[in-house]
């Protein structure tokens, strides 16, 4: 099943009603005006069970511990964001999997080569599928290809890097001296909200799958609680990026990210993607790659199942 995204971006009462989550309006709850039958009828629910993901992007927001320790317990993805808009803060399970001790073994006590040739296959994947994503663009991407098959165990001779100088060099071509950093100039702002909704995708995948999103294979960073889903969703960037692509052909690059800009964003759960000839959801196929991953830390498997682009450049 589909898990919907929620976005909260106005004052609001979040509670827990019979196992919906239950929305209520402040402006109407205090408008002495208006009949109590209207103000039963503007409260909107939705099970919690159908909910993947949660994002509060307004101060003024109200939620229940009840309804906290609900979505937890439904493996939801929820989202705080800050006084700028931006996604700031994730909150996810402690336990999701029946045999999450025995999976946290594996995987705290998985070799370094293991590790390197889990993160070669990323990097592998994540150049073909920005190849794939160029060439609909009518960008020759041989050298790209050629990286990606040249890629080592551990990438030792940083192939990611010189693919991705090339790669944000010519996927905004047209918009004069882009570059990609998280501080940089729109369209990043668009990008670093996208990857952020990403991001918590895939978190929620690898507790779901009875992982440690902390204890990543190639980002190590000792201030990173998500290390792991940094590592996992990197060939999932691009799905993000023509989504990138196809809002700004539509809208142009906002210098600001609004509301609608944002509810835009939200569609990445649900985009399709090709996973061994199969299309699915996002969110979906995400638990292929996730489950594939405990797999390959228990020795049951040796490669990580990732999505493709190729489907869309046809």
């Amino acid at each position: 099943m589909i898990k919907k995204t929620l976005y909260f971006g106005n004052p609001s009462y979040l509670s827990l009603q019979n196992g919906q989550l239950s929305v209520r309006l402040p402006e109407v709850e205090k408008n002495e005006t208006l009949s109590e039958q209207f103000k039963k009828q503007a409260v909107a629910t939705i099970p919690v069970e159908d909910i993947g993901v949660v994002v509060l992007d307004e101060k003024q927001i109200t939620i229940t511990q009840a309804l906290l320790a609900a979505l937890i317990e439904n493996n939801v993805a929820i989202i705080a964001c800050d006084a700028t808009h931006h996604p700031s803060g994730l909150m996810m399970p402690l336990s999701m999997h029946t045999i999450q001790n025995e999976r946290f073994r594996a995987q705290i006590e998985s070799s370094e080569p293991l590790k390197k040739q889990l993160w070669q296959q990323t990097v592998d994947a994540k150049i073909r599928n920005q190849a794939d994503l160029l060439r609909q663009k009518g960008i020759d991407t041989n050298n790209m290809i050629y990286w990606a098959k040249s890629v080592k165990s551990g990438d030792p001779d940083n192939y990611e890097a010189r693919a991705a100088a090339f790669y944000w060099k010519n996927l905004f071509n047209t918009i004069p001296d882009f570059t990609r950093g998280r501080h940089d100039l729109p369209p990043n702002n668009i990008l670093n909200y996208g990857y952020a909704i990403l991001r918590a995708i895939v978190a929620r995948g690898l507790v779901g799958s009875g992982l440690l999103p902390t204890l990543g294979i190639h980002h190590t960073n000792r201030y990173n609680a998500y290390c792991l889903a940094d590592d996992i969703m990197e060939p999932y960037r691009p799905f993000v990026d023509k989504l990138v692509c196809d809002f700004i052909a539509v809208h142009g690059i906002p210098e600001k990210l609004e509301t609608k800009h944002k509810k835009e964003m939200l569609v990445i759960p649900v985009l399709e993607i090709t996973i061994e000839s199969e299309c699915s959801p996002l969110m979906v196929g995400l638990q292929r790659t996730t489950a594939s991953l405990a797999k390959c830390y228990e020795g049951r498997a040796r490669k990580i199942i990732y999505p493709e682009l190729l489907h869309d450049s046809k």
